[in-house]
C-alpha cells in the first residue's frame, strides 16, 4: 500500500508542473481514455506541432502513452473509468470480440469475466445455441439475458458501481464450483515477459479461479495493453490457450506464445484474421 501511495504522490507531483493546456489535455485523456492531435489543435487553437510537443512531454513524464495520431491515458495504480475504457480502441475490441466468439462452439459452457473486451465477446455470442455462460459481469448478463438459447448464471458478491463487475470472496467460491469448456478473460496490462496484469486484487482473485477451472482459456486484449502498467499479476501468457488481439504483439511476447503453444489470432476491423498456430 505504501508503494501505491508513493506512485500516486509522484504522479500528482508531475502533473503539478504542467502548463494549463497540458493539464487540460491530460484531463481529456483520463475522461475519454484517448486523445487525438487534430481535434486537440482545434480545441486549443494551436498548431498540431504544438499538441505533439505537449503529448511528447506528457509521455516523457509517464502520464500518457503515445500512439499513432494521439495518445492514451494510463496509470500504474488505478484503472481508467468504465466509460473511458469502453471508448478506448472500441473498433478493435469489436473485432477481437467477433474472433473470440468464433472459437466458441454451440452447446458448450464458458466463463466470461469483467472487461469491456469480454463484453464485446458476449455481444457476438447472442446467436449461439445451447450455451451455458457463467459470469461476474452484469453488463454481460444484460447482453445475453434476452437470448432464449443461452442460459446465463451470475456470481454473487460485491457489485462495483463503476462498471458492474462482481467481485469478492463469495464470487471466487461461486466460480470454484464449476469446470467449464472455455474461459474468456481480459486484462488491463500485458508485459513483454508474458505477465498478464490487472488493478483490483478482488478482480484478480476471480480471474485466477476462472483460469484454473476452464479446459481452454482465451485471453482477449488489444495491443495498447502493452503500454500500460498494472500492479497485480493474474498469471502468464503460458497459462492461456489462445491470445486474440488487434495487431502483432511484441516479438518477445510472440516468441513466448510460440514456446508455450499459445495460438495468436490477430483480428482487424475489416473482419479478416491472421492466425499463428503453435
Amino acid at each position: 500500500m505504501g508503494e501505491i501511495l508513493s506512485i500516486q504522490v509522484n504522479i500528482s507531483a508531475k502533473a503539478s508542473n504542467l502548463n494549463a493546456r497540458q493539464k487540460e489535455i491530460l484531463n481529456h485523456a483520463r475522461i475519454r481514455g484517448e486523445v487525438h492531435v487534430d481535434p486537440l489543435a482545434e480545441t486549443f487553437n494551436v498548431t498540431p506541432q504544438t499538441i505533439r510537443r505537449d503529448l511528447n512531454h506528457l509521455r516523457e513524464l509517464g502520464l500518457l502513452q503515445r500512439v499513432h495520431g494521439g495518445a492514451i491515458a494510463h496509470d500504474g495504480v488505478a484503472n481508467l473509468g468504465y466509460e473511458a475504457r469502453r471508448r478506448l480502441a472500441a473498433a478493435e475490441k469489436t473485432s477481437i470480440g467477433e474472433e473470440a466468439a468464433k472459437l466458441i462452439p454451440d452447446d458448450t459452457s464458458l466463463f466470461l469475466n469483467i472487461g469491456t473486451t469480454t463484453e464485446q465477446v458476449a455481444r457476438h455470442l447472442t446467436h449461439h445455441v445451447g450455451l451455458l455462460v457463467i459470469t461476474n459481469n452484469i453488463n454481460v448478463v444484460n447482453t445475453l439475458r434476452s437470448s432464449e438459447t443461452i442460459q446465463v448464471m451470475t456470481a454473487g458478491g460485491v457489485v462495483r458501481q463503476e462498471d458492474g463487475g462482481i467481485v469478492g470472496d463469495s464470487t471466487v467460491d461461486f466460480i470454484r464450483q464449476f469446470r467449464v469448456d472455455y474461459a474468456v478473460i481480459g486484462a488491463s496490462s500485458l508485459e513483454e515477459d508474458g505477465a498478464v496484469l490487472d488493478y483490483d486484487p478482488r478482480e484478480v482473485s476471480v480471474a485466477k479461479e476462472i483460469v484454473a477451472n476452464a479446459r481452454s482459456v482465451i485471453l482477449v486484449a488489444d495491443v495498447t495493453k502493452f503500454g500500460r502498467n498494472a500492479p497485480i499479476r493474474i498469471g502468464n501468457i503460458s497459462h492461456m490457450d489462445y491470445f486474440i488481439t488487434d495487431a502483432e504483439p511484441p516479438p518477445r511476447f510472440s516468441r513466448l506464445c510460440e514456446e508455450h503453444g499459445v495460438a495468436v489470432i490477430v483480428a482487424n476491423q475489416n473482419g479478416e484474421r491472421a492466425a499463428q498456430e503453435s
